[in-house]
């Protein structure tokens, strides 16, 4: 960090806690005039705290709430908000100073906190399909006492949510609450098992329209790789056009996980799995091009971050955001990551892959989700499809 940061002084009771704020800025790549700034609001806090005789600790919202006001009114332009000060903020609640809002107890929430826990820890479930079935915990609770369930009003919650829902979706709800219904009756919350009474989704949901090679292409060439955006997104692109990977699978990769000298790279899976695949030339190409000459100063270990302060790692729907963007560079629609991964399913089968040998590619856990994929082969079909029975015949 240049010398605009290192010049703010700061006096007061948080002034012992400024080099550590400078430090923190300079590990997310802010720029020295952004990050000066936020040191000249620490200052301006510290200050007001010494006038107002109070101490850095217990910086509770309505505190921040009356800084604020004292800032607008002594003629302040910047910082003027709650988000305005979210960086120093976090900081201050890291080091235990400062006062997370606490959100109003939702309905069922120590319930929900004990089904948390054992999604993560008994059944080592992905953050986002945990995320999944917690929203399903969520919508049900606030409609019902899970204490007293009833079947019916299970069933007639089901009726209801799903009639405004997509089957995908309503596929997704379907899960989530048997899960959360075998939950209770191991918990002895619910005398009974209630995942029975949850009734079957509509219809299966349909695969994504795969991407073809013709489209794959498009979304290649539509990065400017002269640009460290472009070179980042044309490396996502390619892993996920090339290997199929999930796009949390490519937002969680991480420095370590590539061994440039066998050739291969760990893959972060569902449920905590780690599987080796290897790596492609060109997809070693792509990544290598973005770490040498796009990949931003990070304290991150991820391999693909963000572009601007603060600097972390991108999440996942950054990743399918990447995929959009291109698309409609390239002057498409309905491009989905997902569809990525299915193009790259449908194009080894196309080449004379097995559906064992997809389901290794994909990382199937099971051959019943890539048997789904046969839908779209009908020589493939043939491979999973029963005998006709001889008394039939």
């Amino acid at each position: 960090m240049d010398d605009r940061a290192a010049r703010v002084r700061v006096s007061g009771p948080l002034a012992e806690h400024a080099e550590g704020f400078r430090v923190m800025l300079a590990g997310r790549g802010y720029a020295p005039s952004s990050a000066a700034g936020l040191l000249q609001l620490m200052a301006h806090l510290s200050r007001w705290l010494a006038q107002q005789d109070r101490s850095a600790g217990g910086l509770a919202p309505a505190t921040v709430e009356r800084f604020l006001v004292a800032r607008r009114a002594a003629g302040y332009r910047r910082c003027l908000s709650a988000r305005g000060i979210a960086p120093l903020l976090e900081y201050l609640e890291a080091a235990g100073l400062a006062i997370s809002v606490t959100p109003p107890e939702a309905p069922g929430s120590d319930l929900i906190a004990g089904y948390r826990k054992y999604l993560v820890a008994e059944r080592g479930l992905a953050a986002s399909t945990v995320r999944n079935y917690l929203d399903a915990a969520g919508l049900l609770a606030a409609q019902a006492r899970l204490e007293s369930l009833t079947a019916g009003e299970v069933t007639g919650f089901v009726l209801a949510q799903c009639r405004e829902r997509s089957a995908g979706s309503a596929a997704v709800l379907v899960t989530g609450l048997r899960s959360l219904l075998r939950y209770l009756h191991l918990a002895g919350v619910t005398s009974v098992s209630l995942a029975g009474a949850v009734p079957s989704a509509a219809s299966a949901s349909p695969l994504p329209e795969a991407v073809g090679p013709s489209q794959a292409s498009r979304l290649l060439e539509s990065c400017d790789r002269g640009t460290a955006g472009g070179l980042r997104d044309y490396a996502v692109l390619v892993l996920l056009v090339r290997l199929g990977l999930r796009a949390g699978e490519v937002a969680a990769m991480e420095l370590g996980d590539i061994d440039w000298r066998a050739g291969q790279f760990a893959i972060r899976g569902k449920g905590g799995r780690l599987d080796q695949l290897p790596l492609p030339a060109d997809a070693g190409q792509a990544i290598a091009s973005w770490l040498r000459g796009g990949r931003p100063g990070c304290s991150c270990r991820q391999v693909f971050t963000t572009l601007l302060a603060p600097l972390g790692p991108l999440t996942s729907k950054a990743v399918s955001a990447i995929v959009t963007r291109a698309a409609r560079r390239g002057g498409m629609t309905a491009v989905t990551a997902h569809g990525l991964r299915h193009g790259a399913a449908t194009g080894l089968l196309g080449a004379g892959a097995s559906l064992p040998e997809v389901g290794q590619v994909l990382r199937h856990a099971s051959m019943l989700n890539t048997a789904r994929y046969a839908r779209v082969d009908h020589a493939a079909l043939s491979m999973v499809a029963r005998p006709w029975p001889e008394a039939a015949r």
